[in-house]
């Protein structure tokens, strides 16, 4: 099993021994997700935490009119999961499946308690990361109810520019918050 990836996205928080590291590694799960393939349910309690090593995740909601709105996307070296379900064992509110094929390394909540315990400084790396994240989320939070759809879709280009080429125009419209029929207007009257 390659877990590069997966390590040198923790080692560029904390350090490492290789006993630390072999330990670590010992707690994770590996799984394959086929396209369309729910890693989460809404209902269902987020029991783990998930790392993505190849394909692209995304985490969304779906209103009463049944319209998916995205909340994250996760391709490779990205982290995703329903964090209030997580912490408070309470039924999750998002969906998470996967766009494409897709390997994830997971590691359920009693093993991440357990390696807080008997390596601690995997709490600063949980402290980096909820920081990091809790950021992204309120400058999101911000450029949703303060930018225009252009400026939101080119905030998206910056965020994930790995993706942009790759994803239907239809998942970038539900992050960014606008039509499919609006986006393809609006990129089509830019490039005039």
């Amino acid at each position: 099993m390659d877990y590069s990836l997966f390590l040198s996205h923790i080692t560029r928080h904390i350090d490492l021994n290789k006993e630390e590291g072999d330990y670590f590694t010992s707690l994770l799960h590996y799984k394959k997700l086929k396209k369309k393939q729910f890693l989460l349910e809404e209902g269902e309690v987020n029991t783990k935490s998930t790392f993505v090593t190849s394909g692209c995740l995304r985490s969304y909601v779906i209103d009463k009119n049944t319209v998916e709105h995205v909340l994250q996307f996760a391709p490779a070296g990205w982290w995703i999961v329903d964090m209030r379900s997580y912490v408070t064992g309470s039924p999750a509110r998002l969906n998470i499946d996967a766009l494409e094929e897709s390997e994830i390394f997971y590691i359920n909540k009693p093993d991440f308690e357990d390696l807080y315990l008997r390596i601690p400084k995997f709490e600063r790396f949980s402290r980096i990361l909820g920081q990091n994240s809790l950021a992204a989320y309120q400058y999101r939070q911000i450029d949703n109810v303060a930018l225009s759809a252009m400026e939101r879709y080119r905030q998206f280009c910056q965020l994930y520019p790995s993706l942009i080429k790759t994803l239907p125009q239809k998942q970038v419209a539900s992050y960014i918050g606008v039509t499919p029929e609006f986006l393809s207007k609006m990129l089509n009257t830019t490039l005039i």
